[in-house]
């Protein structure tokens, strides 16, 4: 039988996050099932960012607890979890990337930080694959951030976020600031390494179209807390004024016409042609 921490790789129980009087999240719970693409949203100041860092070790919380692949978060020490945060990857927002390194040298800091035996070869090699991996030209391993439009410095994030050939991915707005064409490809991407790599996808995201193509389930932050979590078709059921005025709004009526429309154009392309030649 299946431990339950391996059917959820991430389980937060009464978290609190706070920074000083303000109280971003307060008995906040939350499973991410195994294998899932799970979108993260919510208004301006819930705390999506917070949450995330709080799962990969970066926020302290002032209460809660949070178990990522079996292990706890909130009890680790700094010298004893450099084993759990090998099996993850972070792609931050605007891709992080030191500017002072290439691309191919941004996505090797992690291999040299993890597995400083590896040879400097057998790192630039791996480190020309992640590059590939992401949909770059392996040329761009020898190009420095700012030598990159800003679609590609996004992907050259991801590179490094998949050096280590993690379990989980997480994602902080990976489209923000691209345009539709270079976002949908992006989406693609994700989707496809999900499913190639095995891989558990955190994806906190404002584009509804990003939720509508790839996303598993969404979770919705509000009132310092996950109020739902579910299909998108299931929160719409639901009647919290948030949730409604979302996914109901302009742009989000926009989005699911997009989507619908789209999946009746694959489901034409799938249907058999009536008889024969």
């Amino acid at each position: 039988m299946t431990a339950p921490d391996e059917d959820f790789p991430i389980r937060v129980r009464g978290l609190r996050n706070a920074f000083g009087e303000a109280v971003i999240h307060d008995g906040l719970d939350l499973d991410v099932r195994r294998g899932e693409i799970l979108g993260v949203v919510g208004g301006s100041g819930t705390g999506k960012s917070v949450l995330m860092r709080a799962i990969i070790g970066l926020q302290v919380p002032e209460a809660g607890e949070i178990t990522v692949l079996g292990q706890s978060i909130t009890d680790a020490r700094e010298d004893a979890d450099i084993d759990i945060r090998s099996r993850w990857g972070v792609l931050f927002q605007g891709g992080a990337l030191f500017s002072t390194l290439t691309v191919g040298e941004n996505v090797e800091v992690p291999l040299k930080q993890f597995y400083p035996e590896l040879s400097d070869a057998l790192r630039e090699e791996i480190a020309r694959f992640k590059v590939q991996l992401s949909g770059l030209p392996e040329d761009a391993a020898f190009k420095f951030p700012s030598e990159l439009s800003g679609g590609m410095r996004k992907r050259a994030g991801l590179a490094r976020a998949l050096s280590l050939d993690p379990e989980l991915l997480f994602l902080d707005e990976p489209t923000a600031g691209l345009d539709p064409i270079g976002a949908a490809a992006f989406d693609r991407l994700t989707r496809e390494l999900k499913e190639t790599l095995g891989l558990t996808v955190f994806l906190i995201t404002h584009d509804l179209d990003t939720l509508y193509e790839i996303c598993d389930r969404v979770a919705v932050l509000a009132d310092r807390r996950v109020i739902a979590i579910g299909t998108i078709p299931e929160l719409l059921a639901m009647d919290h004024p948030w949730i409604q005025e979302y996914f109901n709004g302009p742009r989000g009526r926009a989005a699911r016409q997009s989507f619908d429309r789209e999946a009746a154009r694959d489901a034409a392309v799938d249907k058999p042609a009536d008889g024969g030649a």
